[in-house]
């Protein structure tokens, strides 16, 4: 993975803390979004600061996910709400962390950004998402089958294809084939882009940040 922070003491200290888990192996710093973009398209995640001089997280993350699908961005921001956190996850980063988190938050969103079968902490996207949308936006024409709007409800809650397998009592094949389809349809690169998008295009809704997430489906 790439650790990428305008400032040097910060990716020392997550390179120190990372260096003690097998299963993650650091292959380059990069100190602005230019250098992110460079190095990270042949690593496997980013870690991406979102407050960076000159090329900023949010663009790198943009041109880094056009680049380079197959790589995994999660930005680090310092405040949840950030307006730059709503335009990271548009551009298509997997999920954030705030820099505030304790290591072992940090070591959880680069596993679960790497594995790709769960949206990374899907509550806090989901109370961006609510915020961003529009109530009275107009619901999409997308045509999502009742299957797919079930899927897409239990992805929107974080589950895997395993756990989602169970709840609808159907093979993780059927489950892959079904998150394929809606990856399609909602013109997503991954599962926490079709959240996004879903909530782009009034698919699935919230009231207040502890209400159920429901689906609207045809």
């Amino acid at each position: 993975m790439v650790l990428a922070d305008d400032e040097k003491l910060i990716r020392s200290g997550w390179a120190t803390m990372l260096s003690i888990h097998p299963d993650i192996t650091v292959v380059g710093e990069a100190e602005d979004g230019r250098q992110a973009v460079a190095l990270g398209a042949r690593a496997d995640v980013v870690l991406m600061d979102i407050r960076m001089p000159g090329v900023d997280g949010l663009a790198a993350t943009r041109e880094l996910t056009a680049l380079a699908p197959d790589t995994r961005v999660v930005v680090v921001t310092t405040f949840e709400h950030d307006q730059l956190v709503w335009g990271a996850l548009r551009a298509g980063a997997a999920g954030f962390v705030l820099k505030r988190s304790p290591v072992e938050t940090l070591v959880n969103a680069i596993r679960v950004a790497h594995a790709r079968e769960s949206v990374l902490f899907p509550d806090a996207v989901r109370r961006i998402a609510a915020r961003h949308a529009h109530a009275a936006a107009p619901r999409s024409a997308v045509d999502l089958t009742a299957r797919e709007s079930d899927v897409l409800r239990l992805l929107a809650r974080g589950l895997s294809n395993g756990e989602i397998a169970a709840a609808l009592v159907v093979s993780r094949e059927t489950v892959k084939t079904h998150v394929r389809n809606l990856l399609a349809k909602l013109q997503a690169r991954d599962r926490t882009q079709a959240v996004v998008r879903a909530y782009e295009l009034g698919l699935v809704f919230s009231g207040t940040a502890d209400d159920h997430l429901g689906v609207e489906f045809r």
